[in-house]
């Protein structure tokens, strides 16, 4: 159990890392991130790391498309694993 959450911890730093890498390219006009990877990431992982990019950085807040669907894929884990803990 310790290994998961070690494991969770590294991946959140990644995904952050890796919005925060981003964010250095857009501010410095260089070859970017696409929303697709940055999205899978904070998919496949936990979202925190992400979340806590989003909010530090203030990166991808005015792109209103890509918000909703970020946080309309957080909404969409949240009711699966609520469904999954009632029925178990």
């Amino acid at each position: 159990m310790i290994y998961l959450l070690y494991y969770l911890i590294f991946i959140n730093i990644v995904t952050f890392c890796i919005w925060w890498i981003d964010k250095r390219k857009a501010k410095h006009d260089k070859w970017r991130i696409s929303e697709k990877t940055l999205l899978t990431f904070s998919i496949l992982w936990w979202r925190i790391g992400a979340i806590f990019a989003i909010d530090t950085f203030r990166h991808k807040t005015i792109k209103s498309r890509f918000v909703r669907k970020f946080y309309l894929i957080w909404f969409i884990r949240i009711a699966i694993l609520l469904i999954y803990s009632l029925l178990s």
